[in-house]
């Protein structure tokens, strides 16, 4: 076979890289944008203005981290350039189908984590297919693989998740102690000199330690700027230091920005490590392409080329650099992922995304009790300064817009400028560790000497950390497994097997763009439950009605589609419902937080706070109780194959059904409407449910009497009608607060 297919197959790596550059960036992006979009520093469009000025700036520094895809897993003299060919298309075509998976469950995982055990997995069987084609014995293995650079690189990796997690905890507590929750005066007397120590830790590592990676650097400058360090960094501080400072006494927070400061320095970190996981390969392809037709035989020379220096193009870097900005202002996927991040970091209590397993449970109770047996060790006069200091009651969380902040600008820059410190660091040794972990540990340690892992949210928390850590291991196990088995195909099918994982690819990418559609818009329908503010906290009790009548709109479609799938013993609708449940209790539990945050600012203000606004939270839940008793009765009977309800059951349970459907549909709308519910109506329709009730359950009696209804039938027909009699007087007193909490307001 020609040099023309490899002239195509290098062509398809560039496209794929392009596509690479995408999905890695909308996972990538939730590295450096989140401490800002948490704190609430500014607004979205300045933080992804400075984010992508760090991003062009960073793509430059990169130039020394391309040797990993080169040479830094396998060493390139022991193949030939359609091998490598094989080992880069099998790398970067899992590496799109990888991503995009988990940036359409909204899952932060590594960059550098999925490149470097694909280019490991399909070096080594491509590696394996050579031996055996050549008769040699396994054990030579170790010459076509790098092994003692892909463990440094791997234990780099997982190393960084222990050391970013307590970098992050001690830099934070240090921070806090420093300048506690309610830092706004304290920031003035020290605030510039800690503001120029932390701008001079980034600068140094950015520009002193990353500027030999830097593609527009000459030695000589290299040569000058590791003779004068000392010299760089006094200025820097200084200079920092005095700026701070007039900015201070010009009434400027200097934490906005240190923060937006940060934001450029991670940006512009994370391009400067990462940029190889989306260009090294292709480019490594490349240059083993341009090095082998320049040789008499370009299919059988081994491509020790690669093994030598080679200096990155800027042209190729500053495209990649443009893409990647492109990308993180378009990708709606990045927001996804982003939301996993702040939400396991947010200061205040709200919804957690995750539910609590017995390992997060285990690891809180272990905590508590060192926390306890710290306490008989520290002195109580200790214990008592820090916890004064580390109060985090002491000042409420910034507001942006009419929205609470996550976390403040003092834990956003310490986020950002712990991270850039690492990475950077990193990046001059030439160690592509996870940026992703990095940043993620960084803000979990913050987040957690921040006091934001409470009693009320830490089994949550450690489980989202928990799962995502998990996705990371993941993410390994995966990447080398498909990157293997996509080498094997290309290996043995060549062009066929090419055109084969690129229709594969394409095909899991538009199902999983479709499936990110449907979870996107069901997100933005949770959204509205989102009540950040409550400065107007007697508006926010009128959101909050309007809000139970989105979900008895959803426990009524909910019970409507249930009651229809039991009647035609629907397995399949009943599994929908049942996946509903989940949902509409979270519903549920974020309304009753919406209206504990407004009964908190009703006592604050000095307005009286009705004890009808907790009745509400009791109506809601009996509410929610109900539709799922029903719904999982239904699945259960029916997914275990019981003898379906007597057509006669399905006539009387018809016209509960109705009659339920009609009192919701009022009580809904009066909600949505905002007026007045004809409640003498609605007292007559539940009379009437009631009447019809006692009457089926003599007739279901007779049934029992006659052994025409068997046990668990019996079971699910009463189950239901008691379900429907609850739900319809919950509905009514829900009304009935709603009718006096208006009479309140006005």
């Amino acid at each position: 076979m020609g040099t023309e297919f490899f002239m195509v197959g290098v062509g398809i790596l560039i496209i794929i890289a392009i596509i690479d550059i995408v999905v890695g960036v909308s996972n990538d992006a939730v590295n450096f944008l989140n401490s800002s979009i948490g704190s609430g520093v500014a607004t979205r469009r300045t933080i992804m203005i400075i984010a992508s000025l760090g991003i062009i700036a960073g793509v430059t520094f990169s130039s020394g981290m391309m040797e990993v895809a080169r040479k830094g897993i396998f060493h390139p003299e022991f193949f030939t350039m359609p091998e490598l060919l094989t080992v880069f298309l099998a790398v970067m075509i899992t590496d799109i189908i990888l991503l995009d998976l988990f940036n359409t469950y909204g899952m932060p995982t590594s960059t550098t984590v999925s490149i470097v055990f694909e280019l490991l997995g399909a070096a080594v069987v491509v590696s394996l297919l050579k031996i055996i084609s050549a008769g040699d014995g396994l054990s030579t293995i170790a010459n076509y693989i790098n092994s003692a650079k892909a463990f440094t690189i791997i234990m780099g990796i997982l190393l960084s998740v222990a050391v970013s997690f307590v970098c992050g905890a001690v830099a934070q507590f240090f921070t806090r102690l420093l300048f506690t929750f309610d830092y706004r005066q304290r920031i003035k007397r020290y605030g510039a000199l800690w503001g120029g120590l932390a701008l001079t830790s980034i600068t140094y590592f950015i520009l002193v330690k990353g500027a030999k990676g830097a593609s527009f650097m000459t030695a000589e400058n290299i040569s000058w700027i590791k003779g004068n360090t000392l010299l760089l960094i006094g200025i820097i501080f200084v200079s920092s230091a005095v700026i701070l400072q007039i900015l201070q006494l010009m009434k400027v927070n200097i934490l906005k920005p240190i923060v937006l400061i940060g934001t450029f320095a991670l940006a512009m970190a994370f391009a400067a490590n990462d940029l190889v996981n989306f260009i090294g390969v292709p480019l490594a392809g490349l240059h083993a392409f341009k090095s082998a037709i320049a040789t008499a035989d370009p299919l059988t020379v081994t491509m020790g080329a690669l093994d030598k220096k080679v200096h990155s193009e800027t042209l190729y870097l500053l495209i990649a650099g443009i893409i990647m900005v492109l990308t993180i202002w378009i990708s709606r996927k990045s927001r996804s992922v982003s939301e996993t991040e702040i939400s396991l970091s947010q200061q205040d209590e709200g919804a957690e995304r995750f539910e609590s397993i017995g390992l997060s449970r285990a690891i809180v109770r272990l905590v508590l009790h060192i926390f306890d047996t710290a306490k008989l060790v520290v002195p109580k006069p200790v214990r008592h300064l820090v916890s004064r200091r580390l109060d985090p009651t002491a000042a409420p969380l910034p507001t942006e817009g009419g929205t609470t902040a996550s976390f403040d600008l003092l834990r956003a820059s310490v986020n950002l400028m712990m991270a850039s410190a690492v990475i950077s660091y990193a990046t001059s040794n030439k160690l592509p560790l996870s940026t992703t972990y990095v940043t993620f540990m960084v803000a979990m340690g913050s987040s957690f000497a921040d006091q934001a892992w409470g009693r009320e949210s830490a089994v949550y928390r450690i489980t989202g950390v928990l799962t995502v850590i998990g996705g990371w291991f993941m993410t390994a196990v995966i990447a080398f497994t498909c990157a293997a088995t996509f080498a094997t195909v290309i290996f043995y099918g060549q062009a066929l097997g090419v055109i084969v994982l690129i229709l594969l690819a394409a095909g899991l990418i538009y199902n999983a763009h479709c499936k990110h559609r449907v979870m996107s818009g069901e997100a933005e329908k949770e959204k509205i439950f989102n009540l950040k503010s409550v400065e107007e906290p007697l508006t926010a009790i009128e959101t909050t009605f309007e809000h139970m009548g989105l979900l008895l709109d959803e426990i009524r479609t909910s019970l409507d589609s249930t009651l229809e799938a039991l009647f035609r013993e629907n397995p399949d609708q009943l599994r929908v419902q049942r996946k509903r449940v989940k949902k509409i209790q979270r519903w549920s539990n974020v309304i009753s937080a919406n209206v504990f945050k407004a009964m908190r600012v009703l006592s604050q203000t000095g307005l009286a706070v009705s004890n009808k606004y907790p009745q509400t939270i009791r109506r809601m839940q009996k509410l929610s109780d109900g539709q799922r008793d029903i719904v999982l009765r239904s699945y259960r009977h029916v997914g275990n194959h019981h003898k379906g309800l007597l057509p006669v059951q399905i006539e009387e349970l018809q016209q509960v059904r109705e009659l339920l459907n009609e009192i919701l549909t009022e009580v809904e709308e009066t909600f949505h409407r905002r007026r007045t519910a004809d409640l003498d109506s609605l007292r007559r329709k539940d009379e009437q449910l009631r009447t019809l009730a006692a009457m089926l359950d003599e007739k279901q009696a007779l049934r029992i009497h006659d052994n025409s209804s068997k046990t668990r039938l019996s079971i699910l027909y009463y189950a239901i009608v008691g379900n429907a009699m609850m739900l319809s007087k919950q509905n009514l007193e829900l009304l009935e607060i709603f009718e006096q909490s208006f009479g309140e307001i006005d």
